[in-house]
């Protein structure tokens, strides 16, 4: 299992309700949570952002996507009112959230502050 779980860390790992408990809120690492959908542009944008911020924090930071369309469920627990929406998650609770596409640059700002800020 730690083979598999060192390799998705390289690249955003796509989870469904059932799996977020365990990659997320169980999480030895802090977690970027993506929500979006297929048909959601702004979703397309942010997208290669989030793959090289996997890459360059592999080790120390995991990030995941929810499909909303696929996982209503996780969306309707954190009240999802549009998406894209970033949630930062570490150790079992989110710490802090940003809604809609934006610069790589302000995505590595936000996860380096609200890390810091977090504790």
């Amino acid at each position: 299992m730690s083979d598999s779980q060192s390799t998705s860390q390289n690249t955003p790992q796509n989870i469904s309700d059932d799996q977020f408990e365990q990659e997320v809120l169980r999480s030895d690492l802090p977690v970027v949570v993506d929500f979006w959908a297929p048909w959601c542009a702004p979703c397309k944008q942010i997208a290669p952002f989030l793959e090289e911020l996997a890459k360059e924090k592999a080790g120390t930071l995991k990030v995941v996507k929810v499909n909303v369309d696929d996982s209503p469920k996780t969306s309707t627990t954190y009240n999802l009112r549009g998406i894209p929406t970033l949630m930062l998650f570490r150790g079992g609770e989110m710490i802090a959230t940003k809604v809609g596409a934006v610069p790589k640059s302000v995505l590595d700002e936000w996860v380096s502050s609200s890390l810091a800020t977090a504790g």
